[in-house]
């Protein structure tokens, strides 16, 4: 098992109700900007929820954070916040609302161009250099209630890139299953993919000796597995919405990444794909992980066939067959939750999208992807062209 160090701050209240919560969560007697995005929170009666448990806050609010929150968007609310000297944020939102509160957090004080931020991957470490914030979740899919990472998308030049820092952690999330009952379909579909992924890009590596994370991460899936289909369908059956959420958090809220490789390519190309077209984030994770595991096969064939073998019960004469059946049982997989794992079924005018994407890695000096740096831009090429 690799070293770690497991740092975690996040008060995490969870389950009915919770939101009554906030009066006694936000510090008293601040200024609090509350932020969300577009008009579900009014639809869902969270809004109003929020809105009663602050009654006796200074309140200011900053609406229209976008799905893949945009920088130029994101920038109005830290001149809100700078002028208006307010000391205390509440994201009220999924993952692209929290992921933009990050980077709002951090860009207030930041000294310098707050685009840097972003180019730079600049980690925030000081508490005393942020906004503080917290958030009440209404899209579990991103695991940003509890974790300290964030992407962002620059409009100007169509990048999404990331920004963290320990700094940048929630003091506190609140999590209610029942907001997810007013979701439509897609989102929820979306949600269940990108957790999914989250644990494949932690678990999908090499074979290690950090025994007890392999089982966590398979757990996760398997119960993903189980649920999803039937969560999409029934999102008002407390049982699957309790458990789809506490999946989408616990597949991204550092646990099962300490101690073990990692990968992220499927990620950074899935960015790019959405910065380009505007697909959904999930949706490009579908398109691009299974053509990763099968162009990278050789360096995971092992991990992908104890996934099989674990995960979806494949058997088989070698580990490569057990591999490919698990590759195909993920497409499958996939497919029962409503995505379109090829780009040309997700966009037109895409043939010289690799050539893009390499040539973008390239600027901005990335030589190798992924847990062995051996995904080179090649390779990356030979990925999105299988995607097509």
């Amino acid at each position: 098992m690799l070293n770690f160090e497991l740092y975690n701050p996040v008060n995490y209240v969870f389950g009915k109700g919770q939101i009554e919560k906030l009066s006694s969560l936000v510090p008293k007697n601040t200024k609090v900007l509350l932020a969300y995005g577009g008009g579900s929170i009014f639809k869902n009666g969270v809004y109003d929820q929020v809105k009663q448990a602050l009654a006796g806050f200074e309140l200011v609010e900053f609406g229209g954070i976008e799905p893949n929150p945009r920088f130029e968007t994101l920038m109005k609310a830290v001149h809100l916040i700078r002028e208006q000297n307010i000391e205390f944020i509440v994201a009220i939102g999924g993952g692209s609302v929290i992921d933009g509160v990050k980077f709002i957090s951090g860009a207030v004080r930041y000294q310098g161009d707050e685009i840097e931020i972003l180019k730079k991957k600049v980690l925030f470490t000081d508490l005393t250099q942020v906004i503080p914030f917290g958030t009440v979740l209404t899209l579990p899919a991103t695991g940003s209630e509890m974790n300290s990472g964030a992407v962002v998308t620059i409009g100007a030049t169509q990048e999404k890139l990331v920004l963290g820092g320990s700094a940048l952690f929630p003091k506190f999330s609140i999590v209610d299953p029942t907001v997810i009952t007013s979701l439509p379909k897609r989102q929820l579909q979306n949600g269940v993919v990108d957790a999914f992924t989250h644990v494949l890009e932690q678990y999908l590596t090499y074979t290690h000796d950090a025994l007890l994370q392999d089982r966590i991460a398979e757990s996760i899936l398997q119960t993903l597995v189980e649920i999803g289909p039937r969560v999409v369908e029934q999102p008002t059956d407390y049982k699957l919405a309790s458990n789809f959420v506490w999946c989408a958090t616990m597949a991204l809220n550092g646990l099962i990444q300490k101690g073990v490789p990692s990968d992220w390519a499927t990620h950074m190309i899935g960015h790019e794909l959405t910065a380009l077209y505007e697909i959904d984030h999930a949706r490009t994770l579908a398109i691009i992980g299974p053509n990763l595991y099968r162009v990278m096969f050789e360096t995971k064939k092992d991990k992908l066939a104890q996934y099989g073998e674990r995960v979806w019960n494949v058997t088989g004469n070698s580990i490569e067959e057990k591999a490919h059946k698990a590759i195909e049982k993920t497409v499958d997989f996939y497919h029962t939750m409503g995505m379109k794992t090829k780009l040309s079924d997700n966009a037109t005018a895409y043939e010289n999208t690799a050539d893009f994407i390499v040539k973008r890695f390239e600027e901005r000096g990335w030589k190798a992807l992924g847990e062995r740096q051996n995904i080179t831009p090649e390779k990356v090429r030979e990925i999105v062209e299988m995607s097509y």
